[in-house]
Order: structure tokens, then C-alpha cells, then sequence
């Protein structure tokens, strides 16, 4: 896919200044942090989406060199609605440290139905996955409870079975969104068949939710929630996790790790989320960021 004349130096939308709390957040930028010994990668990033102040955008060739200058090398920058995975194939073809995630967020399958264009989307969304060797997920796909209330599951439902048929069918990793909707999440995985490649966004269960997803071949990719206070469960479901299923991720601009939380995100602040982590596991820093280096690789089909 050529990227003549093509303009990824802008972003696709910004996040909103106050918070799920309706409070408005600091959106001043956290400082950079001391690096980590080791590469690592930021396997979930949105670096089309501007949060800063007065909605300034930390362009992706900064967040980019400083990612890089903290030792997070190489991020999967991932599109959840149709202009946000067309600037992710842009991007990955652009810059060699990142790889592309193609796919319909499961809160804009709804929406979709209702017009009548989810067949459409889902259409695009196939043409972008085969546009580009970058491209190397369908995601992020799956169920959100939170945000879409009963009338609107089934088109979630139409649309995350769509989804894994495509990764299954082109070879890509798939990445699912799961959120308040673990059940469901396993039994359309079950139904439908699970992929050779599968990563949990954002895993946000509990112990026994993780076993359930490691059975089913599954890398489990824990954000910046992991280093919340009120966040026992989600340590404890990271201490049972195998560390060759391990992933890290920032989900920038949200999501961003203490002790910043509700600032921006972006992948700079990994090391945060990486030293909480090895503290968890009780491992050394180096030990862990060689395996989440290993892990990436293993779960997105290879180096980059």
C-alpha cells in the first residue's frame, strides 16, 4: 500500500477533556521516566487520538523518538472505527517500529447496524487487513457491556464473530476488547473457533478469568490499571499468568499508569507499568521486559 500524499501528522479525533468521573482531567504531559534495561513493546497504542492541553497532540513521530528513548521500541498502533484503521496501515507503513491493528471497536457496531452499514465497514475493514504486510491484527474487537445497553449486543455479537473469521482466515492475531463481558467474550471464542494468535487488550479479570484465557491459547496484555491502588484483582490474575503469556501495553492516551493516572498516556510511560509488573511477578525488570520482548514477537507473528 503506497503512502504518497498520504497525511498521518494530524490526528483522527481527540479524547475528551473530563473524565468517565465528569471531572476534568490534567492534561498536562507526564515527565519521561528512567528507562528500562531492555526493549520492550507497547502491544496496544492509539497515537491518532490528541489528549493534552487545549487538545494538543503529541505527534507520532515524537511519541515515536521518546517511546524509543525509554526503551519501548516498537508499538502496535491500532484503528477502532474505519478512519482510525486506515491511519494505522498509513502509520505502519510510514514508520518501521510500528505494526497495524484493523478493526470496528465493538461500541461502533451498533451504531453501524442501525444505519445499515455494518456489512459495508466490515467489508473495509477486510480490504485495509489485506492492503499492507504491516497489518498483523484484527483488532480491537469483542463485546462492551458497559458503554452499549441489551438492544444493541447483537450487532456486537454479528461483528466480533465477523472479526474472528477474518483473523482466522487471513492468519492475523486477533485482539480483543472485553469489557464487563467476560462470559460471552469465551462462548462466541468457543463457538466461533479460536485464532493461532489471540491477545486480551487491556486484560481486566479476575484469577480464575485469566486460567480460563490462557487455556484458550491466549497472551494476556495488562495496561496501566495494573499499577492502581484499587486494583488487587487485576495484580493477583497477572501473578497467575504465565510469563510466556504475558504482554504490556499502554492504550495511550488512556489508561495511564500511577503515578500519572488520568494525565495523558502515551508509550513513554511503560516503564511504570513494566516495573509494577516485574514486582508483581516477582522477577527482576530485565528478566521481564526479555520475555514481553519474546511474548510480542510470538503473539504478532514475528519481529518487526
Amino acid at each position: 500500500m503506497s503512502t504518497d500524499n498520504v497525511e498521518v501528522e494530524r490526528p483522527t479525533r481527540e479524547r475528551a477533556a473530563v473524565g468517565e468521573d465528569g471531572r476534568s482531567r490534567d492534561r498536562t504531559r507526564p515527565a519521561v521516566p528512567d528507562p528500562l534495561p531492555m526493549s520492550v513493546v507497547d502491544a496496544h497504542c492509539h497515537l491518532d487520538i490528541a489528549d493534552g492541553e487545549d487538545g494538543a497532540w503529541l505527534g507520532a513521530a515524537e511519541a515515536i523518538k521518546l517511546a524509543a528513548s525509554v526503551g519501548v521500541t516498537r508499538i502496535v498502533q491500532v484503528g477502532c472505527d474505519l478512519p482510525g484503521a486506515l491511519w494505522a496501515v498509513e502509520a505502519a507503513e510510514q514508520y518501521p517500529n510500528l505494526i497495524a491493528g484493523v478493526a470496528l471497536h465493538p461500541n461502533e457496531a451498533p451504531r453501524l447496524k442501525a444505519a445499515g452499514e455494518l456489512d459495508g465497514a466490515l467489508a473495509e475493514i477486510e480490504r485495509l487487513a489485506t492492503s499492507s504486510d504491516k497489518v498483523r491484527v484484527i483488532g480491537e474487537t469483542g463485546l462492551d457491556y458497559f458503554r452499549t445497553g441489551e438492544d444493541g449486543r447483537a450487532a456486537q455479537h454479528e461483528s466480533f464473530a465477523a472479526h474472528i473469521e477474518l483473523a482466522k482466515r487471513l492468519g492475523k492475531t486477533l485482539m480483543i476488547h472485553d469489557r464487563d463481558a467476560h462470559d460471552d467474550i469465551l462462548a462466541v471464542l468457543d463457538r466461533e473457533g479460536v485464532p493461532d494468535r489471540l491477545v486480551m487488550h487491556c486484560f481486566s479479570g479476575d484469577t480464575e478469568f485469566a486460567r480460563k484465557c490462557v487455556e484458550r491459547g491466549a497472551f494476556l496484555s495488562f495496561a496501566g490499571v495494573v499499577t492502581f491502588k484499587n486494583a488487587q484483582s487485576l495484580r493477583d490474575a497477572l501473578a497467575v499468568t504465565p510469563l510466556d503469556r504475558v504482554l504490556v501495553e499502554t492504550d495511550a492516551p488512556y489508561l495511564t499508569p500511577s503515578p500519572h493516572r488520568g494525565q495523558p498516556n502515551a508509550s513513554y510511560l511503560i516503564p511504570h507499568t513494566v516495573r509494577k509488573m516485574a514486582g508483581v511477578l516477582n522477577i527482576s525488570v530485565a528478566e521481564l521486559c526479555e520475555a514481553l520482548s519474546a511474548n510480542a514477537d510470538r503473539a504478532f507473528g514475528g519481529k518487526w
